[in-house]
């Protein structure tokens, strides 16, 4: 047994010396690594072949059910003389390795938590401010998120009248609103006249795009008859084409389509059964005739038609508008939600910030499609070449109120900063008149200024609203006060003074 030793693990290393003293050395080396491999791998036939160490053994039949990492190496090989070596030295090594393992695993297993830690605090922090945004959407949408007090009496509200059939001007006056408490318009008019084109500024988070979703809701009163559409939101994804999408926005032409479809299928369903009834024929095609009849009036024929020329002016091509709408970006699908609503051509339109989605071409291609818009239209835009172009008139809100300008962005402006000037003279004058009743001491001289000055207001906005129009719930005038201009304030962390040396140069030269 001794002799065969060296002939045997001489055959393994290759190249090496032939000399006995050095194949002892070397199988005394590679004794330990080929039982540690061997412990690690053994296989359960030579499991058997140890009795004396079966305890140990027992839980090494598992071991072939897991992949061993030495699989597919090009290893020396082990003899069963190697498996017989004192089995108290080979439960040594294998402890030895054991623990050498793990402490090999342990940084590992440490990097992998952190890696995992760090994973799940950023999907902590995703999901919190996925909570947060919803909560912000669902106050956007919540119809009773909002308190709306009209203080006048509407005229128009439902278009109940026979004689409000026909009105299409919006008029709200005096009206307040409040979002969870916070007060966005205060005793508040505006007039909506048909056919003009408004843009409405302000500063944000002030209550513009409330005041759409408000119009939209008919949460402020908006004659009956007039149909409201605010783009605000992108479509949702499905397996519709975008041209697809588009045209069926015109729900009435859908269903009347539908209604012909049905028609036609019973009418041929009912010719193959029964031919002699011709009472039921008669009616059905007296149905479809009146069907075909709206169907051309709504121009059904050339209906695909302009809604591929829309969608072509918003950067759509034939190719794009094949595909389903579930394929597009969040971005090309509000594109299809602006393309609907210019398809369906409604009496109020409402736009809030529409150029946000769209390249150079499309805005330039929209703005020319506005400028033929026969309707009424509303956009909430910070874009002052768009609202140049496209508006005629300017709805400020300013104040908790809401003041209409003629012109474009350029003619409201001039026209704020004059606006602007005569309000502050007008405060300045009373303000004097004010000190000097006060500096007489006469107090029936004080109250004389106030309502002397209360008077001029009132008379004023008697003729901006008209003659003979004298409402009993319209708040008081008030007394002039200082134009209050809109102002926003950055707060800065103080820094923490930095270690010296600042800067330090050594061996410089020039």
């Amino acid at each position: 047994m001794g002799k065969k030793k060296p002939d045997e693990g001489g055959v393994a290393p290759k190249g090496k010396g032939s000399s006995k003293d050095t194949a002892k050395d070397v199988k005394k080396e590679k004794l330990s690594v080929s039982a540690m491999l061997a412990s690690m791998d053994q296989k359960p036939e030579k499991a058997k072949k140890a009795p004396a160490s079966s305890t140990f053994s027992k839980p090494k039949a598992k071991a072939p059910a897991k992949p061993s990492y030495v699989d597919g190496l090009d290893l020396p090989p082990s003899d069963e003389e190697d498996d017989d070596y004192g089995s108290e030295e080979e439960q040594q090594q294998n402890h030895a390795h054991k623990q050498s393992s793990r402490q090999q695993r342990g940084p590992l297993e440490i990097s992998v938590t952190d890696k995992e830690l760090k994973k799940r605090e950023k999907k902590d922090m995703l999901v919190a401010q996925a909570v947060e945004l919803a909560k912000q959407e669902a106050l956007k949408d919540d119809h009773d998120a909002f308190t709306v007090v009209i203080g006048s009496r509407a005229t128009v509200l439902d278009g109940e009248n026979e004689a409000d059939a026909n009105v299409k001007d919006i008029t709200i006056d005096n009206f307040s609103v409040a979002a969870r408490g916070k007060e966005l318009f205060k005793n508040a008019s505006v007039k909506i006249s048909h056919g003009k084109r408004y843009g409405l500024v302000g500063p944000n988070g002030k209550g513009k795009s409330t005041l759409l979703k408000l119009l939209a809701w008919r949460k402020v009163p908006v004659p009956k008859n007039i149909d409201v559409l605010l783009v605000e939101q992108e479509v949702v994804g499905d397996d519709k084409t975008a041209l697809e999408a588009v045209v069926s926005a015109n729900e009435e032409l859908i269903k009347l389509r539908q209604e012909v479809a049905s028609l036609v299928d019973e009418s041929s369903a009912s010719g193959a059964e029964d031919e002699s009834d011709d009472v039921n024929g008669d009616d059905a095609g007296e149905k479809l005739a009146e069907l075909y009849e709206q169907l051309q009036l709504m121009g059904s024929d050339a209906a695909e038609a302009q809604a591929s020329k829309i969608l072509a002016g918003l950067g759509f091509t034939k190719a794009m508008q094949g595909r389903p709408t579930r394929s597009f970006s969040g971005g090309w699908r509000m594109r299809i939600s602006l393309a609907r609503a210019l398809f369906v051509q409604p009496t109020l339109l409402l736009l809030d910030e529409p150029t946000n989605h769209l390249d150079l071409r499309a805005v330039l291609w929209l703005e020319e499609y506005l400028c033929r818009w026969k309707k009424t239209l509303v956009v909430v835009s910070h874009d002052r070449d768009f609202l140049n172009t496209v508006c005629n008139e300017i709805i400020h809100l300013h104040d908790l109120k809401l003041h209409v300008y003629r012109g474009n962005f350029n003619d409201f402006e001039s026209g704020y900063e004059q606006r602007r000037k005569e309000m502050n003279k007008k405060f300045e004058i009373y303000e004097k008149q004010v000190k000097a009743a006060k500096r007489s001491g006469n107090r029936a001289q004080q109250e004389k200024v106030k309502d002397r000055a209360k008077f001029a207001a009132a008379k004023e906005a008697s003729k901006s609203k008209g003659k003979g129009k004298v409402d009993d719930d319209e708040p008081l005038p008030e007394a002039p006060q200082k134009w209050r201009d809109y102002t926003v304030e950055f707060h800065f962390p103080e820094p923490t003074e930095l270690t010296p040396p600042l800067l330090q140069l050594i061996e410089v030269s020039f």
